[in-house]
């Protein structure tokens, strides 16, 4: 019986997407719920399942650009799978015990063994370095090829020079003359049709600037609180939920946190009116195969470090393995990004519409600051906060990200709202 494959509906309002990859070879038999395509949406990478086992006909090459619902192969559901040859086995008269057959004698050719043997031989004379070697391994490059490219090279005044002043000493360092090198050097170009997923990226990114009234303001955190927390506890907090403490769970709740104290922040334009949310559904930057992608953590503003945690160890794993879904990014009411990672040192990122701020966090280096007059060294982040102007007023952008940093030095006023904790208990 033909199956045949179509392509599913990567979402609402998406009607095209572009076949990125085959995972089977044409003609290969496939196993049910087998992975066997990828393909690009414009939100996206998704892939297709082989809906039954059998023989695959692939009917459109990777890279096409194809309508939702298309036929993209067929699977031959009648044809038996084929079986693994194993080696024959016998018994000897001897022992009785099975051996396995030899191999039939090769012929009197050169087999690849002994032209890797004649290669060995040739290179054995010739002085290479082990990235050079290793980088000949990689471009399938032998030590013939070498000699016979600088064998047909035409050699110089200067060349008979460099050997007239080397003769005689030990492992000389031969030197290729200026018209040599310019020989040998490529000035190759390739050209790569951009992926449905980049090329709305791209769209996005310029309307963004094109569209918005995007400023960024910048700020520095003393992360030596933060730093003593995690090493106190993170052996406690690993023991207890699998997974250490990190960063970014202390900068997602204190932003969380900043939010309800300046609810602007938290919002975005729909036409002519302003949309405020009383939630948080915080956008976490994370690196893909297929390049950035922005899965949410929802409700972020009841969850505690540990939920957080993981739930970011969820989306990240996901995003590793491509299995993020439309589901997983779809919304967000504001968004972090990690250039620290990175080394970034410091950044302006741009607003993920139709978000209104985002927040940039990057690497932290142990600087001198001043601290109750004198001079201490102290690890410290940049953080910038870009923001639309349209939305956000300059105090109330300045002021959030001055509450984040008061939250991320000072992370026991977390537990009260961002109030100090004896205010808090004086109820003052």
């Amino acid at each position: 019986m033909i199956i045949e494959i179509k392509v599913p509906s990567p979402g609402e309002s998406i009607s095209e997407v572009q076949l990125a990859s085959w995972l089977v070879k044409d003609g290969d038999f496939v196993e049910k719920d087998a992975e066997i395509a990828e393909v690009d949406s414009d939100k996206a990478t998704l892939t297709i399942n082989a809906a039954e086992e059998g023989i695959i006909k692939i009917m459109v090459e990777a890279g096409e650009t194809i309508k939702v619902g298309s036929v993209v192969a067929q699977i031959d559901s009648s044809a038996a799978k084929p079986v693994r040859s194993e080696p024959a086995v016998t018994k000897t008269p001897e022992t009785g015990k099975p051996e396995v057959a030899p191999a039939a004698k090769p012929a009197e050719t050169v087999t690849p063994a002994r032209q890797e043997n004649q290669i060995n031989a040739e290179e054995a004379n010739l002085h290479i370095s082990p990235l050079a070697r290793k980088l000949m391994q990689e471009k399938g490059i032998s030590g013939k090829d070498i000699v016979e490219y600088f064998s047909n090279l035409r050699i110089s005044k200067a060349d008979v020079e460099e050997v007239a002043a080397n003769k005689g000493k030990t492992s000389p360092t031969p030197s290729v003359s200026v018209a040599k090198q310019s020989e040998a050097g490529t000035r190759n170009t390739e050209r790569k049709k951009m992926s449905t997923l980049r090329l709305k990226l791209a769209q996005r990114l310029v309307s963004v600037k094109n569209e918005t009234a995007m400023l960024t303001t910048f700020n520095e955190v003393n992360m030596s609180r933060i730093m003593e927390v995690r090493k106190k506890y993170n052996d406690k907090f690993k023991e207890k939920y699998g997974i250490s403490v990190g960063f970014m769970s202390f900068f997602t709740k204190a932003i969380t946190i900043a939010l309800k104290h300046y609810p602007a922040v938290n919002a975005m334009i729909d036409g002519d009116e302003m949309v405020f949310h009383d939630y948080a559904d915080i956008g976490i930057a994370v690196s893909a195969p297929k390049g950035l992608v922005v899965p949410v953590v929802r409700n972020a503003e009841i969850l505690s470090l540990a939920q957080i945690e993981l739930a970011i160890k969820e989306l990240a794993v996901k995003a590793r393995d491509n299995k993020i879904t439309l589901e997983d990014m779809t919304g967000g009411t504001f968004t972090i990004t990690n250039g620290g990672v990175f080394g970034s040192m410091m950044s302006t990122p741009i607003l993920n519409p139709p978000q209104s701020a985002i927040l940039g966090m990057h690497n932290i280096i142990e600087r001198p600051i001043a601290v109750n007059g004198q001079v201490v060294i102290a690890p410290m982040m940049y953080v910038a906060l870009s923001y639309d102007h349209r939305v956000i007023d300059g105090r109330e952008s300045v002021s959030f990200l001055v509450k984040v940093k008061e939250l991320l030095e000072n992370p026991e006023k977390m537990l009260f709202d961002g109030m100090d904790p004896v205010q808090a208990l004086l109820e003052v």
